[in-house]
């Protein structure tokens, strides 16, 4: 089984805000962020590294509306808010994040270089090479 940086390569970044508490539930069960956000359908790990790539009232705004959604919760019906704030404070802050207008996927981090364009400058330098040997050597 692939061990978790493998699954979550941000690695512990996130843990601080994915494992705090959000309240408890109706059976008297602590709530975290994590359990939230995979209650809501959502992944966790993705949402949080969305969240840590925006502005933090954009952050805030998010969190707030997704917490407010969650009924799971009876506290969170009047303290949404507060706890949004709390937990935002919690975000690390991270690059912000890119959308791929070839692949359509999310990247974060430094600009690379796509593997297509790689592929392509070596098939171009190779013909030329070729084009150059049998011309010269002909």
């Amino acid at each position: 089984m692939p061990g978790v940086e493998v699954l979550h390569p941000d690695g512990n970044s996130f843990d601080r805000f994915l494992f705090a508490t959000v309240g408890e539930d109706r059976n008297g069960v602590s709530v975290t962020v994590v359990s939230a956000l995979a209650r809501l359908g959502l992944e966790p790990w993705n949402e949080a590294a969305d969240l840590a790539a925006l502005q933090p009232q954009a952050a805030l705004a998010r969190l707030d509306m997704l917490l407010s959604d969650f009924g799971d919760v009876p506290a969170l019906e009047q303290d949404h808010g507060s706890v949004a704030a709390k937990l935002v404070s919690l975000l690390p802050e991270v690059l912000p994040r890119r959308v791929s207008v070839i692949t359509g996927s999310t990247e974060t981090g430094l600009p690379s270089v796509s593997i297509r364009w790689i592929l392509a400058a070596v098939l171009l330098i190779s013909g030329l090479l070729n084009l150059f040997a049998s011309a010269w050597f002909g």
